[in-house]
């Protein structure tokens, strides 16, 4: 697979949709929940916010957002494929009294009002879109004046270290196998490419600030192997 190739990405989430979720789970020993937890901290999402997931995927920080937001705020999950979004509903079926809805769309041209949003969230989806910067060009434009946003992801370490080593031996010896063992291997053999022509924390700094927003840190997550960009329109 090409990394950034959206048609790629889009036929990548439709077929890996149903082990999402298990995959997940197994990879970070559970730890992503954690991960996403302290984002939603960071941002302290209140009751009657309307917040944006781009490239909800299942929907597990859509719903976490929501469950944040009751009683009278909203959020809505935004993907361009079809599978995981089917997923994700019936995940919020089971919760229904959840004030959350699902759109098709793309992250990069949603099609949403401006200043729409009091947030935007997105986990694991800015490495995979055509163009960074007008992602974050879209996410200022949804967002209101003071909005906050955060963005969650693998953190691009400095080529020769000791943790870029860690994490090029970690996608290699576990992250393949184990999704070969599911039938997966082509779809995640990608990854290693995507990080290492993913941005430095540094440079999503520059490019949020360069798209619109005010405020723009990064913060290294799990000894810098991830790392949550957080940002204020």
């Amino acid at each position: 697979m090409k990394p950034r190739d959206p048609a790629a990405v889009e036929a990548l989430f439709n077929a890996v949709a149903p082990r999402y979720d298990r995959l997940n789970d197994l990879l970070s020993l559970g730890l992503h929940r954690q991960w996403k937890r302290q984002l939603l901290s960071w941002l302290s999402p209140q009751s009657p916010e309307r917040w944006l997931d781009l490239c909800c995927g299942t929907g597990d920080l859509a719903l976490a957002l929501a469950r944040k937001l009751r009683p009278e705020g909203s959020v809505l999950g935004l993907d361009a494929a079809a599978a995981p979004l089917l997923l994700a509903a019936e995940r919020a079926g089971r919760e229904p009294w959840l004030p959350v809805q699902w759109i098709q769309a793309d992250a990069l041209e949603t099609g949403l009002p401006d200043q729409d949003f009091d947030g935007v969230v997105m986990a694991y989806g800015l490495r995979n879109l055509a163009d960074p910067l007008l992602g974050f060009q879209e996410m200022a434009r949804l967002l209101k004046p003071g909005g906050r946003a955060a963005v969650l992801d693998f953190n691009r370490l400095p080529q020769g270290s000791a943790a870029a080593a860690f994490q090029r031996t970690y996608l290699r010896r576990v992250v393949v196998p184990v999704a070969a063992g599911m039938g997966l291997a082509d779809q995640y053999a990608y990854l290693e490419t995507s990080v290492e022509q993913f941005l430095t924390g540094e440079e999503q700094e520059r490019e949020a600030v360069a798209a619109g927003f005010t405020a723009a840190q990064h913060r290294p997550l799990v000894g810098g192997q991830m790392g949550v960009l957080l940002l204020i329109r």
